[in-house]
């Protein structure tokens, strides 16, 4: 064997750079459906270009910037052998954070790291991030796959994202806005997105030993698609919303539960009342508290429980509000109202039972 040969190599350490480039030639289709026109250039530059000069028309923009990752749901998807949901789900994460100020989304970039890359597998990640920045109306403009052997198994990965948004500064959301009066309005979530899934997989695989593959005649599918389910992408709809509507603010229902993010956008002095009689929360939420004996309290703080984002606007604004979320599909009610604090501590309480 001559030293050459028997030398160390990239390839030999475990990374594949071949395998990497064609996976690039195979998610670039999927990345030039995520565009706007601002983007300049395209995929496989160092960085992905984005014409500033759009940002003209704003008297005084601000951007803003949020990033995220879908957590232990990846690992749903590695052993459902689905990969292209979860990038619904990363670009939910992220751009509805971004949204909740009231900025439209303009661009992300992910990451996606890998214990070995697999063409087909990667692509099929970028070609979900793809479809879902244009449900979000974003353009997808840069990434990048890293292959960590030795750290990572030949079929574990998990991705991340991040993206920035631009609002102007005399139209941002939040706090401040927020009066007593104003009506809470929940938006359904479409599942549980991509909260809790550690403890939806302690419960479900530990404790319970059930599989991916079981039939669930609560779901009319299998356990494994039922917790695929992509995050719900809110953006698009939310910023109808602004357009039609006075929204004070936005709420993403992410890891925490309704109460801790919702308490997020309540001011010092003013109180959120919901009403739980005024939804059911989906099937999965309940199997979830039955199979762990889950106190729902322990649920609460921890799953969305089937609302994905509060919309606090006032109340000559709510059937406008309804209205629009109607007419774009979505489907949304008044679950409470903004009302003095008086002596309570907490910002927000959650009232009532369930609706059956």
């Amino acid at each position: 064997m001559s030293a050459e040969s028997s030398g160390a190599s990239y390839a030999a350490a475990g990374v594949d750079i071949e395998a990497g480039d064609r996976a690039v030639d195979l998610m670039k289709e999927w990345v030039k459906k995520a565009t706007r026109p601002e983007v300049v250039g395209g995929l496989g530059g160092f960085a992905g270009l984005f014409d500033a000069s759009a940002l003209k028309r704003y008297e005084r923009p601000l951007l803003a910037s949020a990033t995220d990752g879908v957590g232990t749901k990846v690992d749903i998807a590695r052993k459902m052998g689905v990969y292209d949901s979860i990038g619904h789900d990363l670009v939910g994460m992220v751009v509805d954070d971004l949204v909740v100020c009231g900025a439209e989304p303009l661009f992300m970039t992910d990451y996606i790291c890998v214990g070995k890359v697999y063409p087909e597998r990667v692509a099929a990640i970028v070609k979900g991030i793809a479809e879902g920045c244009v449900l979000a109306g974003c353009a997808l403009v840069g990434g990048e796959t890293a292959e960590h052997p030795g750290l990572l198994g030949v079929d574990e990965f998990d991705v991340a994202g991040a993206g920035t948004g631009v609002v102007e500064a005399d139209r941002v959301l939040g706090a401040d806005r927020i009066r007593t009066g104003d009506a809470v309005i929940a938006m359904a979530s479409s599942g549980l997105h991509s909260n809790g899934y550690s403890l939806v997989r302690h419960v479900l695989f530990d404790r319970a030993g059930m599989a991916l593959d079981r039939e669930v005649p609560e779901f009319g599918r299998t356990l494994g698609e039922e917790l695929l389910e992509p995050t719900k992408i809110y953006s698009l709809d939310c910023l109808a919303l602004t357009r039609t509507t006075d929204v004070h603010a936005f709420s993403h229902i992410t890891g925490g539960g309704l109460a801790n993010n919702l308490a997020r956008v309540i001011p010092d002095g003013l109180h959120a009342t919901v009403d739980r009689g005024t939804w059911t929360p989906g099937a999965v939420f309940d199997l979830v508290g039955s199979a762990g004996a889950v106190a729902r309290e322990e649920l609460e703080k921890t799953l969305n429980m089937g609302v994905g984002m509060i919309a606090v606007v006032p109340q000559e604004s709510v059937q406008a509000a309804l209205t629009t979320l109607a007419d774009r599909g979505v489907d949304a009610w008044v679950s409470g109202e903004i009302v003095d604090r008086g002596d309570r501590a907490e910002a927000v309480t959650l009232t009532g039972d369930y609706a059956s």
